[in-house]
């Protein structure tokens, strides 16, 4: 009897820590598994970041900035932050044509770090559009197809000082590149580049007007540009006669060792007046484009156009022997440009945008 019980109570005993070594294994078993589910959907979640982030990582100046508009006296993004573009200009197109190529436009925005370049084409001076107007359009298309492979912006710019008198040949040029390229964010238009002595009410208002509405007929979104009286400096006679388009900045040029406060005095009139400037070309010369370098009055410009939102081309890509310049005499076409070939001027503006353009 008392082996029989002593028996039972330990076969029971035996029962009992099996069930709960089973019990604790079941558990263990349990727990791990729910671990591995924790770290599955741990992963998961730092997969689908890792391509959300990857997805909205932007690898050119156009993916990050998108679609330009004017709002007030800022240009902004698609974000409707204010921003400034810096970048260069090419020298009048029949004159330099070696430089309307892929490549100098591929170097600019690898080497330079440029976020915009301008093709100024050639309008009524020997060997330009109103002569060769296909050989023309073909070096400025030439550039804006390198922008838009490039990422970068580009502005189309009818390079002339008497823009007035060939209305009809600009609104047919600006309508098939707007049917051409208007679809792009890409694209900025300038429709007058340096008018000179006329009025802006009378004449440049006018002339303008019936260009954009040509524009607007296939592009209702981008950028235009508009030149303004003595060389493009008289911004400030547009306020109270602004163009009635939302998307519309005006031009300002200088030339650092010849303007200085008496023009950014005509530029804070029209900011302070909520005009949009865009300056389309400067140099870090003289006006004729030659001349010494002030390099006290450059900074100075640059500061006043950092602080504003300003955006810049910088007159040129080139290699004429002159100080405005970018480039030595004999300089390759396609870009690839060594420091010894670039000019002074070349050398400073090159340091500018290194320094404050964003990197892509």
């Amino acid at each position: 009897m008392k082996k029989t019980l002593f028996k039972t109570i330990f076969l029971y005993s035996i029962f009992i820590i099996s069930c709960s070594t089973n019990e604790e294994i079941i558990n263990d078993t349990i727990e791990e598994e729910n671990q591995e589910e924790v770290v599955t959907e741990e992963d998961t979640q730092v997969e689908e970041q890792t391509e959300e982030e990857t997805t909205n990582n932007t690898t050119t100046v156009v993916e990050a900035y998108g679609q330009l508009s004017v709002s007030d006296n800022k240009i902004i993004d698609q974000n409707n932050n204010a921003i400034q573009l810096r970048g260069m200009s090419l020298f009048w197109s029949q004159w330099m044509e070696q430089f309307y190529t892929s490549g100098t436009v591929n170097w600019l925005q690898s080497d330079w770090n440029a976020t915009i370049v301008r093709a100024s084409m050639g309008v009524e001076d020997s060997d330009g559009y109103l002569s060769n107007p296909e050989s023309e359009k073909a070096k400025v298309f030439t550039v804006i197809d390198a922008a838009i492979e490039a990422g970068i912006y580009v502005i189309v710019d009818w390079h002339s000082h008497y823009a007035h008198d060939h209305l009809e040949e600009a609104k047919d040029f600006f309508s098939e590149v707007a049917q051409k390229y208007g679809n792009y964010p890409n694209i900025i238009y300038e429709t007058y580049n340096e008018p000179l002595d006329v009025s802006w009410v009378d004449v440049l208002k006018p002339y303008h007007e019936s260009v954009i509405t040509e524009i607007r007929k296939y592009d209702s979104n981008n950028i235009i540009v508009c030149g303004t009286r003595t060389w493009s400096q008289r911004v400030d006679e547009v306020v109270g006669n602004e163009i009635n388009d939302d998307n519309i900045a005006y031009t300002l040029h200088y030339y650092a060792s010849t303007h200085k406060d008496d023009l950014r005095a005509y530029a804070t009139t029209a900011i302070n007046n909520n005009i949009a400037i865009f300056v389309t070309e400067f140099g870090v010369t003289e006006a004729s484009g030659g001349g010494y370098i002030d390099v006290d009055s450059a900074n100075t410009w640059w500061s006043f156009l950092d602080e504003n939102d300003i955006s810049w081309c910088n007159w040129s890509i080139a290699d004429k022997d002159e100080s405005s310049a970018a480039l030595t005499p004999g300089a390759n076409g396609e870009g690839n440009w060594s420091e010894s070939e670039l000019t002074t001027s070349g050398s400073m503006v090159r340091t500018e945008m290194l320094a404050k353009n964003p990197t892509y």
